[in-house]
């Protein structure tokens, strides 16, 4: 592989998890969280190889109407998800940012993930980027009615 020619942006989506656990006789929430540890090893091979950005396609607007009890995994998963990796983010000079409406995630959730995205504010040596509650027409119609969608 030629480090030289990688681009400098790679963007994920993260679809198809619970898909593959049912496909596998497992359930939903096994596959998000065995996606939860392939996100860990994605962002720790694309900083070694040099990637400068990745944004992770995480949770989509309409993901919302997904069963309550799934859509509280997801949120679990994201919440342990920033805790257990602030300490590889700070020791890798990884800033974290995020994109969607974020002002939808549940107060502890947003508070865990605006206080990582601050205490990792000065990092340079990659940025990951979180699509939460996501999504492109929703972007659209936050940019055509407000000027630009709050964060």
């Amino acid at each position: 592989m030629d480090l030289k020619k990688l681009p400098a942006h790679i963007a994920i989506i993260m679809d198809g998890n619970g898909r593959w656990a049912q496909k596998h006789a497992l359930g939903r929430i096994v596959g998000h969280q065995k996606g939860a540890e392939a996100v860990r090893s994605t962002v720790r091979t694309c900083r070694e190889i040099g990637i400068k950005y990745l944004t992770l396609y995480a949770f989509s607007v309409e993901n919302w109407i997904r069963p309550a009890q799934e859509v509280e995994a997801l949120m679990h998963l994201l919440e342990n998800y920033l805790r257990s990796e602030i300490k590889e983010m700070l020791d890798n000079d990884i800033r974290l940012t995020a994109i969607g409406n974020t002002k939808s995630l549940k107060e502890p959730i947003r508070k865990t993930l605006y206080e990582v995205m601050e205490m990792t504010a000065r990092n340079q040596g990659m940025v990951l980027n979180l699509a939460l509650s996501y999504g492109a027409r929703d972007e659209i119609i936050g940019a055509v009615n407000k000027g630009y969608p709050s964060r």
